[in-house]
């Protein structure tokens, strides 16, 4: 049985940061490029950041440029959202997700992916 689990969310203020992490089993990581999104209240969900299978190419939403690193570990199976200066805006459930197919524009669409997490909630105080 395949299951990503997220973890690492909670309460910070504006300005703190948080690390969030994507544990797999039942897969391998180093098959997948992997993805994080997140679905605010009343909102679509929105990609934030994708990493390929060998972690050299990353791609961004605008809105956490420069804030937001994606990283993997693929011997522990694990992917990382590294959240800094966060903002009240980035309240929100983030999923990690499992994209299929090949590192391209397609890691940016939620309907590219195969294997979702459950989320873990971030909520940013101003």
């Amino acid at each position: 049985q395949v299951q990503l689990v997220e973890s690492g969310g909670g309460l910070v203020q504006a300005g703190g940061s948080l690390r969030l992490s994507c544990a797999a089993f039942g897969l391998s990581i180093s098959r997948y490029n992997m993805g994080w999104f997140r679905q605010a209240p009343g909102k679509e969900r929105e990609f934030v950041r994708a990493i390929s299978k060998s972690g050299i190419s990353t791609d961004y939403a605008d809105s956490v440029k420069g804030r937001f690193t994606i990283s993997r570990d693929n011997a522990k199976n694990t992917v990382y959202l590294q959240m800094n200066s966060l903002k009240p805006e980035d309240t929100a459930v983030y999923s990690c997700a499992a994209h299929g197919g090949s590192y391209g524009v397609t890691v940016r669409g939620s309907e590219n992916y195969i294997y979702w997490g459950q989320g873990t909630q971030v909520t940013v105080s101003s």
